[in-house]
């Protein structure tokens, strides 16, 4: 295994998730895909715990017992946390689940219930962005059904770069919870098929977040909400500045001055050993069908491998994160 002076991408190069030494090696040691050490974390990858807990009791329709969307248990947010820890493209219980999360998505309910006020269309797009997201990635991305999502979202932004699904007609300003999973799916759908009209709408969303410099108002300079400067892992549908600068560095390095203050932020928050820690949660873990459950504990004391290894893949990106 190699060593590294960085004790934090050390401490990631011991996990116990193949996942994590998976993208520790390929994202921030830039390591070749036929490397010894990549080809053992990659064959490895389905057998993580994480993995295996996110799988975990899907039914024969390919969901988990419960709407799609249902908080968090629902097969919409297990594909992102499947997706996000590497889950190969055409893993055959990953397609499963997408296909209900698509059927779902492009139902004629789910479709009739969709409202266009004052010209503007008020849509929770973080739904069909995070599916575009998790379907580009699984390889899916010739199905009819995700290319009606990226046209939709092409369709439903708004002026301003985003999306909001706020249904006063006086509303006017997109939401930064509803525009961040939009960036990242069109941004993933681009990747997969170069479709210019994605990356175009993904470009005009990034400009959103870049003129608030992720977490100002571009009136009075003033920070939006506090809660944003947090660290969260998982964000679901929410915001917050990590999050931002990873899908941003989805479409190339972080070298726009607008994200000095975010960056700055961010290293500032480095714990003494070089990690992370979260200082927020959406999720609990139960045994009861309520909202805002978890099948997976992710950690809420001390550093965090998922928020160190986002940390340090904007690090690089920006180019702050030495050799």
């Amino acid at each position: 295994m190699i060593n590294h002076t960085d004790p934090a991408i050390q401490r990631l190069l011991e996990s116990g998730d193949a996942s994590i030494r998976y993208f520790t090696l390929t994202e921030l040691l830039d390591q070749p895909a036929d490397s010894p050490d990549v080809l053992a974390a990659q064959r490895r990858i389905t057998r993580g715990p994480r993995i295996r807990i996110l799988l975990a009791g899907q039914q024969p329709d390919g969901g988990f017992g419960v709407h799609p969307y249902q908080k968090w248990t629902g097969a919409h947010w297990r594909l992102v946390s499947l997706v996000e820890l590497g889950i190969p493209a055409h893993h055959r219980r990953a397609r499963a689940a997408a296909d209900q999360v698509l059927r779902w998505l492009t139902g004629d309910a789910h479709r009739r219930a969709i409202k266009c006020i004052n010209d503007l269309t008020r849509r929770c797009a973080s739904q069909e962005g995070n599916a575009l997201a998790v379907c580009s990635r699984l390889g899916l991305a010739d199905d009819p059904r995700v290319k009606y999502l990226a046209q939709a979202l092409v369709g439903w932004q708004w002026p301003d770069g985003g999306w909001n699904c706020d249904k006063d007609e006086r509303a006017q300003h997109s939401s930064f919870y509803e525009s961040l999973a939009p960036l990242w799916g069109l941004g993933e759908y681009h990747h997969a098929t170069s479709d210019a009209d994605a990356r175009d709408a993904a470009r005009r969303a990034a400009q959103l977040f870049l003129r608030h410099r992720l977490f100002c108002s571009d009136k009075t300079g003033e920070v939006i909400n506090p809660e944003w400067l947090q660290l969260h892992y998982p964000l679901y549908w929410h915001y917050d500045i990590l999050q931002a600068l990873v899908t941003l560095s989805g479409l190339g390095p972080l070298t726009d001055p607008r994200l000095r203050e975010a960056l700055d932020i961010l290293e500032a928050k480095r714990l003494p050993d070089g990690r992370w820690k979260p200082e927020g949660y959406y999720w609990s873990l139960s045994d009861k069908r309520a909202s805002n459950v978890e099948v997976v504990d992710w950690g809420r004391g001390g550093p965090n491998e998922m928020i160190t290894l986002n940390a340090l893949r904007v690090l690089k990106a920006a180019g702050r994160l030495k050799a």
